[in-house]
């Protein structure tokens, strides 16, 4: 009785109210020290490019997170515990802002600033997707990659939203995927791609300021602000 008591104390203090919850991204955010990634969603990474619905190039990693920021302002925030994602260092959450009946998931799909990630939503917002992209929301008012395809840099996949010209294709990807990416501010850590980083499970390999490697890496395919970002990309 004792031990249920404790675990039972124990899920309650997981999910209460924290004020100060701190975004990293469109779909993380770290509440009372644990960071969450958001469950059955897919946010921009904060160094993702897109286009706007006036054909210019659009930092829609960085809006997708200052959004999120708006959004939660100075409320607390709640987060339900599902366990650590495959990088350890992250827990998938689903997240509530004090005052909304919808989680924070919900909301930022419904905004246009993510998607519906499949298997993991189950369909769960599917139709906050779908009125997204019939409104013109958000991300889908341009044009632009899932973020799934660029963490992996799949320059030749499928393009989504309502500014996609097939007669600029090359001209558009040529913008989703830089060849010399700009640096967030204060996101110095280099990632570059490599083939040999998949034998280990991963997409690529980063390189901090101290490494002998980092000045000649002249040419990073992403940038990440933290190692947490950085290996939560697939990086190593």
């Amino acid at each position: 009785m004792r031990f249920l008591i404790v675990i039972l104390g124990f899920l309650w203090a997981g999910q209460s109210w924290a004020a100060g919850a701190v975004v990293k991204d469109g779909g993380t955010l770290q509440v009372a020290g644990v960071t969450y990634r958001l469950d059955g969603i897919d946010a921009p990474e904060l160094d993702q490019m897109c286009i706007d619905e006036h054909a210019d190039a659009w930092a829609c990693g960085v809006e997708a997170r200052d959004q999120l920021v708006k959004l939660i302002g100075d409320r607390a925030v709640r987060c339900e515990d599902l366990g650590l994602a495959p990088y350890k260092s992250r827990h998938i959450g689903i997240c509530t802002v004090e005052g909304e009946k919808a989680t924070l998931n919900q909301i930022v799909v419904r905004q246009g600033f993510a998607l519906n990630f499949k298997p993991y939503a189950r369909g769960r917002f599917k139709d906050d997707e779908a009125g997204a992209r019939e409104q013109k929301l958000g991300l889908w008012k341009g044009c632009f990659a899932s973020p799934y395809e660029f963490r992996r840099g799949r320059k030749d996949g499928a393009l989504l939203g309502d500014s996609c010209r097939p007669d600029k294709d090359q001209q558009i990807r040529a913008v989703l995927f830089p060849e010399h990416p700009v640096m967030p501010p204060g996101c110095n850590i280099k990632g570059k791609l490599a083939v040999r980083a998949r034998v280990t499970g991963n997409v690529g390999v980063y390189h901090l300021q101290g490494c002998r490697s980092y000045p000649g890496t002249t040419e990073p395919d992403r940038w990440f602000c933290t190692e947490e970002d950085a290996q939560a990309a697939g990086f190593r």
